[in-house]
């Protein structure tokens, strides 16, 4: 896919297994939300094939669209519009929608159901959103920033259902900037970059790796040399400076740190992709 003498997705090849949680990563302009509006039947692919459930999401747009329920970031919601007026409105387009007051209540909407719209804060927006994209059973499900503006209780909310989601069967390929929040929630993490799929694996196996992190909390300015003498022997370095060591931690590395090393920059500062 190109824009004018942009390529924003480049040969990119990847799989999503059924009944997994998916996320694709990537940096700003790493071509992350044109892949998934590509798989959505949003765009249509300059080149390249795409298959969902099977089905050619631009071809058989309307034999896939029922089974397929798609969060996007502007949330698609009319601006006067109440929360639960839209939520209803999106239930009705369905054959067998959910219990739309239960997953109202599920998703935190009871408070501001009948807020209108452009009056809803950015988390509460999001809950919509999400609602809204499942409300109709489908069989897989994408999920743009799913969290973004939600406090940390409802984004923890959110990763229940989203896991709720995966035990009932349900596919759900997500793109998020909260890297911790791919790792608690992923199976498979895709990590794209100038359009090109660069790594694939489990979180398990892209943390694997020799690399550790030493996180050392002391009880005053390091002086000079200091931090050089630390690679020797933490006990002695402590002895000869007269420092106590407070604490210490050993851990692995994170996603944060292989997505770093990977792409070379910081997916906190890149919430809007192309």
């Amino acid at each position: 896919m190109t824009y004018g003498t942009k390529t924003a997705v480049d040969g990119l090849s990847l799989t999503v297994e059924t009944g997994s949680i998916t996320a694709v990563l990537g940096p700003n302009g790493a071509g992350k939300t044109t892949t998934l509006e590509t798989c959505e039947g949003y765009r249509r692919p300059q080149s390249g094939r795409v298959r969902v459930l099977g089905l050619d999401p631009v071809a058989q747009r309307r034999e896939l669209l029922p089974r397929v329920g798609v969060m996007l970031q502007g949330q698609g919601a009319w601006s006067g519009v109440r929360a639960m007026e839209m939520l209803r409105h999106i239930a009705r387009l369905h054959a067998n929608p959910l219990d739309v007051d239960e997953l109202a209540e599920r998703v935190g909407l009871g408070e501001c159901g009948r807020t209108p719209y452009r009056r809803l804060s950015g988390g509460q927006q999001q809950r919509l959103g999400l609602a809204m994209a499942i409300v109709g059973r489908p069989e897989i499900v994408f999920v743009d920033e799913p969290t973004a503006g939600m406090d940390p209780a409802a984004r923890r909310t959110t990763w229940e259902l989203l896991r709720e989601l995966r035990s009932s069967g349900v596919t759900v390929v997500l793109t998020t900037h909260y890297l911790e929040e791919a790792e608690q929630l992923a199976d498979q993490v895709h990590i794209i970059d100038h359009g090109r799929l660069i790594a694939s694996g489990s979180p398990e196996e892209l943390t694997r790796g020799t690399s550790a992190t030493i996180r050392l909390v002391v009880d005053k300015e390091l002086p000079a040399g200091a931090e050089a003498a630390l690679r020797a022997s933490v006990s002695s370095w402590s002895e000869q400076y007269d420092i106590g060591v407070r604490s210490m931690s050993f851990g692995s590395r994170t996603l944060e740190d292989v997505f770093l090393e990977l792409t070379g920059r910081d997916i906190e500062h890149d919430r809007h992709d192309a």
